[in-house]
């Protein structure tokens, strides 16, 4: 197995992805042959199933970008299913101390360094070398969105296996009493997004979060490098917004003469 986000990330290059809320391969199709470094197929909010997961990583062979799953749950029994159907890494939510980073990356290593049972259907059935390349290949990511979680940063990025860190900024803003959408200007909210990032940089590993178009400059001159930009049904339901902006006035201004 050989995983291009992983090797990027390596290099400390800035990545960029999406979310996939549709459960459709079309959509994962047209969004990696259009140039994302990876996607991240959502089956934490979103209804998307094991048959539905698959299908949509089958239709990303053949490019560059990478198929990561965000898991309804931090349980291996799930976390182990999405990898054998090939799921290049996860992003595991509501990571809120040690154990449950451990928790994670033991998920996702195949024993000495985790439990994860051998059986990786699609994942091996075309590689020869999975089994001997998926520990080290595999990226495993943990979302920070609780203020729990802000405070044991240090223990949760110190835990061996754990790859990158991300932002739930939403979840966050949240949990910290802040509403949503996050108040960005938020003084104590600025505070706890440059925790993240502090902690990320002092255990060496990228940090990212959730991104809109109007927050995606702010947030990568800050020095996040691990981030997604919008999601699939939000570019859907933008586009289509404007365009029927536009029809409604082409067809007003037909009905005043102008």
């Amino acid at each position: 197995m050989k995983n291009p986000l992983k090797e990027k990330l390596r290099r400390g290059e800035a990545v960029i992805g999406t979310f996939v809320e549709l459960g459709h391969p079309d959509v994962t199709e047209w969004l990696a042959h259009l140039g994302f470094d990876w996607l991240l197929l959502d089956a934490e909010h979103a209804p998307t199933d094991l048959v539905a997961l698959e299908r949509m990583m089958q239709s990303m062979k053949g490019t560059a970008c990478a198929p990561l799953v965000r898991p309804q749950w931090n349980d291996p029994a799930i976390i182990k299913r999405i990898l054998d159907i090939g799921a290049y890494g996860v992003l595991v939510p509501w990571v809120n101390n040690k154990k449950e980073a451990e928790t994670a990356v033991q998920a996702c290593k195949y024993p000495p360094q985790g439990i994860r049972g051998y059986g990786p259907r699609r994942a091996g059935m075309l590689d020869k070398e999975y089994y001997q390349t998926a520990n080290d290949e595999i990226l495993v990511t943990v979302q920070i969105e609780t203020e729990e979680a802000l405070a044991n940063l240090d223990d949760i990025l110190s835990v061996p296996g754990i790859d990158a860190v991300y932002i739930g900024p939403w979840d966050l803003s949240s949990n910290l009493g802040f509403g949503i959408p996050p108040t960005w200007d938020e003084p104590r909210y600025a505070v706890a997004l440059e925790r993240v990032l502090t902690a990320a940089r002092k255990h060496k590993k990228p940090a990212g979060m959730f991104t809109t178009l109007d927050t995606i400059d702010w947030v990568v001159k800050k020095g996040y490098t691990f981030n997604t930009i919008d999601s699939d049904d939000g570019f859907l339901v933008r586009a289509a917004r404007q365009s029927l902006e536009k029809a409604r006035q082409a067809a007003k201004k037909r009905a005043t003469g102008d």
